[in-house]
């Protein structure tokens, strides 16, 4: 943390170089970073996880063959009730560490205003010395990303509410998710927004969503409402992939409320919300934005609402699944950190209209707008976008994106949109597991390249996959598929043809 907040802190006066040394450490692999970092991210989408168990990237179309292990199981009543727990809830996961509201104080001497914690539950006490300085520091860090525009806020008389997210991730890969919700505090007159944020190292969009809703119908009663409410929520375990659990919470005048939290059965997707995405951009400007980030360019996207940042660009990382953008991945830039869209490396960052001017005279780059009054979405563009993915699986995609005019919205748009892109990979590129040859057993494999893309016919579809291996995210995911032993785990149910039309 002391890292990222030195960095911070002298970016104002180095800037571009500081800034890009920033990203450096933050893009770096998990396994070799030196320091802990901050990313920002949103609520809204499947945060991009390091997955290390091969099968699970493919996890539709394998057959997942490992053998559970056998548990010692307790007799009669109680076996039946932990069995039952076991299934309901995630181990060993509860919702939340803490829950801070964060204030915008107006600064002595000045018009300006600078956002401090003035709630926080639970408060930490009997920490050991630098145990309190790290948490000092988070917190504080924590003021910065609820509030991103920074310090220039005049009071408002109406403001629309709205939800994101950001992540601290540290040195060992372990994460928590601060969500954010803004708001207009009650009161009369004019007067600044606040921001809730829940810390928590779970990911889920519409589970943390509720919980907002239900903080907010009690900060309107009184800040002492939401005390209760929070304790039942942080003693209640986390429910499993398809399961609820269920609050008891006392109102005023509305008495006992039994407040149901229902986590989505497919916990990759609990965290995207793809209706935002394509709600912005049409189906073909969305394979646009597609073909750029599968190639691992530098893509901005442009709005006036943090929430929709947040979740279109959470929703694009999310389509290239079961791959990981691996670079610099910022859904909504800090007023003060705004000079990163300078940086020569690839990014998807997401940047408030307000701040456009600052972002296009960059070149080499896609500048989305997702702008209701948008006349062209692509501000600016490489202009060989539309030609990166081979014509015939581009329509194919564009086919499979039609069904969801049928689907509902939530998990089942989700489904549709997630397995029209999966299937681009795997006709792609779903014939790796052949290439990847193993000597003596306990001998990591190697992934024969040249071979496998030489394997790929037409030779428009081995053009693009030539490119596409070059990626990182490719490169990690080959990585981690030559650790694994080969085994039953790495059966395809889909059968790939490497000689088939496509």
């Amino acid at each position: 943390m002391q890292t990222v907040l030195k960095c911070v802190c002298v970016c104002v006066c180095a800037r571009v170089c500081i800034i890009y040394g920033i990203f450096n450490v933050v893009t770096s692999p998990i396994s070799n970073c030196c320091a802990l970092f901050i990313e920002i991210r949103s609520i809204g989408q499947c945060m991009i996880k390091h997955t290390k168990c091969v099968c699970a990237f493919f996890k539709i179309y394998f057959h997942v063959g490992v053998k559970e292990p056998e548990l010692t199981e307790p007799s009669g009543m109680e076996a039946a009730e932990n069995t039952t727990r076991q299934h309901r809830y995630a181990s060993g996961q509860y919702f939340f560490e803490y829950l801070v509201v964060v204030s915008l104080k107006k600064a002595k001497d000045s018009n300006t205003y600078e956002p401090q914690i003035t709630y926080q539950f639970p408060k930490r006490d009997g920490m050991a010395r630098s145990q309190k300085e790290e948490e000092e520091k988070t917190l504080k860090a924590i003021t910065l990303f609820c509030f991103p525009e920074g310090i220039n806020w005049a009071p408002l008389t109406e403001y629309h509410s709205e939800t994101f997210s950001f992540v601290l991730t540290e040195i060992d890969g372990s994460r928590r998710n601060g969500y954010c919700r803004r708001l207009l505090p009650g009161g009369r007159g004019a007067r600044p927004p606040e921001a809730y944020c829940i810390i928590s190292t779970l990911a889920c969009f519409g589970l943390f969503s509720k919980i907002f809703d239900e903080v907010e119908k009690r900060r309107q009663i009184s800040m002492a409402m939401i005390y209760p409410f929070m304790q039942k929520l942080r003693e209640a375990p986390f429910p499993a992939p398809g399961n609820t659990v269920e609050i008891k919470s006392f109102i005023p005048e509305s008495g006992t409320e039994i407040i149901s939290l229902t986590r989505p059965l497919d916990s990759w997707l609990e965290h995207v919300n793809f209706a935002t995405l394509f709600d912005c951009l049409t189906d073909q400007q969305v394979l646009l934005v597609f073909a750029a980030a599968v190639l691992e360019r530098r893509i901005i996207f442009i709005a006036d609402e943090l929430g929709t940042l947040s979740q279109v660009i959470h929703a694009v990382a999310a389509l290239l699944y079961p791959f990981t953008w691996q670079h610099t991945f910022i859904s909504i830039v800090p007023e003060i950190l705004i000079d990163v869209v300078m940086a020569p490396t690839p990014y998807l960052l997401g940047v408030q209209k307000r701040l456009l001017d600052q972002v296009t005279d960059q070149t080499d780059l896609l500048v989305v707008d997702l702008s209701e009054d948008k006349k062209d979405p692509f501000i600016v563009s490489i202009g060989d976008e539309g030609s990166i993915l081979p014509s015939k699986l581009q329509s194919e995609i564009l086919e499979a994106l039609s069904k969801r005019q049928n689907a509902s919205v939530g998990e089942e748009l989700n489904r549709v949109v997630s397995e029209a892109f999966l299937q681009f990979f795997v006709k792609t590129v779903g014939h790796y597991a052949s290439y990847v040859k193993y000597g003596r057993a306990g001998e990591r494999g190697v992934f024969d390249k040249r071979s496998f893309y030489k394997a790929i016919e037409p030779k428009v579809t081995r053009h693009f996959v030539k490119k596409f291996i070059q990626t990182q995210m490719f490169d990690l995911f080959i990585q981690e598929v030559e650790q694994q032993q080969p085994g039953p785990q790495q059966v395809f149910l889909l059968e790939y043809h490497p000689g088939s039309t496509m």
